[in-house]
């Protein structure tokens, strides 16, 4: 076989023919392809409970993500920006494991990872092995570190700081400084039950050296706690007795959505009728409440986040108001409270990888986030050290925390007001504390 000097080297005249003919009936069907093969995607992973008891956390993924790729369209630095989501399905062994796929199969460039330590922890520990970048919220700091370290009972000599992964959001000392502030607006005996499950937010917030004990006993709060149960369980009539028995006129704890619906409708049951009811994570959202009909006005949470924070987007330019209004519009559901953290990830991981000096080395984008200076639509994220122990400034930022009630208002919807500012004044108070009916 001879080859034409006017033919590519290796290629005989028959096969540059075809090629012809094929390129030609592409061009003839409107199909053209690049004159240079297109430069490799900057791959962001981003895992989040889409099923499972934690869902509720994630109801915004697509709706954010959606804003992100409209807001990186035209991509960066030359090279398009792909963002491959993973479901977690609420279990922390999937966690990690689809946290290691995005990582050895998928080659991600930096990982954002939010929604409770159940999600959190597994991820952060596979980017740490694995020298992967990451951001991570949605979280109390405490369980977030304490949780990944060796060695979690030997306390901060012994606790590590980590060379790949930050986290910001709020602290235990946050939530406790909000609900005592809104108890304290009611006449109560001091007396406070508490539902602290067998899981990473459950026992964190038990600790005794860390957690909401310790806090209480100083500022005079008697607690009762039954003790660790399991998270999905449906009947609480073991801490329901201890409730009743200890006279117990408040109610805290770190609850699952179902968890906390099936304990309020069987404390009604019951005929136990605290005075005050302030509940992490299960009554975020509104269709939390909702579930529970008039029987849950004036139940009361922590506020991370409200369309009537004073904070705007350095992505989009949406102020918090604008965000919710897009979200309620796009999606016909009513805002919650992890909406602003899941837009203000992509915020701190799209600045990141504009300063990031070399993408798709791990110590170049750790060494941006480190650097991180900027003003989300949840607030500043800057990792300056600023209100966290020693031991935690490298790795934690804090965001602003308030306290609030929901209430019951036309057609069985529910708004929540804020009540407690005195944690963060620069968030406007709606009204005050009142008691459960």
């Amino acid at each position: 076989m001879t080859t034409r000097k006017d033919t590519p080297r290796g290629i005989d005249r028959r096969t540059l023919l075809k090629i012809s003919a094929a390129t030609s009936a592409m061009a003839a069907a409107g199909v053209y392809a690049p004159a240079i093969a297109q430069a490799r995607p900057i791959k962001i992973g981003y895992v989040s409970p889409a099923t499972g008891p934690l869902a509720a956390f994630a109801a915004a993924d697509q709706f954010m993500l959606g804003q992100f790729r409209n807001a990186t369209k035209n991509g960066l630095k030359g090279r398009p920006i792909q963002v491959i989501l993973k479901d977690s399905q609420s279990n922390p062994n999937r966690a990690a494991q689809v946290a290691k796929d995005l990582i050895v199969q998928d080659k991600i460039d930096l990982m954002l990872v939010g929604n409770t330590p159940e999600t959190t922890n597994p991820v952060c520990t596979q980017c740490e092995i694995e020298e992967v970048a990451c951001v991570s919220s949605l979280a109390p700091w405490q369980p977030w570190f304490i949780g990944q370290q060796a060695n979690p009972a030997g306390g901060p000599p012994a606790w590590k700081p980590f060379n790949f992964v930050y986290h910001y959001f709020w602290g235990l000392e946050d939530v406790i400084a909000v609900f005592t502030n809104m108890w304290s607006q009611l006449q109560t005996n001091k007396t406070v039950g508490a539902l602290f499950p067998n899981d990473g937010d459950g026992n964190a917030w038990g600790d005794k050296q860390v957690g909401f004990p310790p806090a209480l006993d100083k500022l005079g709060y008697k607690l009762v706690d039954p003790g660790r149960y399991q998270n999905l369980t449906d009947n609480f009539s073991a801490q329901i007795t201890a409730f009743k028995g200890a006279n117990a006129q408040i109610i805290t704890g770190v609850v699952l959505p179902p968890d906390f619906t099936t304990f309020w409708k069987q404390t009604l049951q019951q005929g136990f009728k605290p005075k005050a009811a302030s509940v992490g994570k299960a009554i975020l959202f509104p269709s939390s409440v909702e579930a529970l009909g008039r029987d849950g006005n004036n139940l009361s949470s922590e506020v991370w986040w409200t369309p009537n924070h004073p904070f705007k987007s350095s992505m989009t330019g949406q102020t918090a108001r604008q965000l919710a209004t897009a979200f309620e519009t796009a999606t016909k559901q009513q805002w919650s409270q992890p909406i602003g953290f899941a837009h203000s990830l992509y915020e701190v991981g799209l600045d990141v990888l504009k300063r990031t000096a070399e993408i798709g080395n791990g110590k170049a984008t750790a060494a941006a986030i480190a650097a991180t200076n900027l003003d989300t639509v949840v607030g500043k994220v800057q990792w300056n050290g600023a209100g966290v122990p020693p031991f935690a400034a490298k790795n934690v930022t804090k965001t602003t925390l308030v306290g609030g009630q929901w209430r019951l208002k036309a057609g069985n919807k529910y708004d929540i007001v804020i009540t407690d500012n005195r944690t963060a004044p620069i968030i406007p108070v709606g009204g005050k504390m009142e008691a459960i009916a």
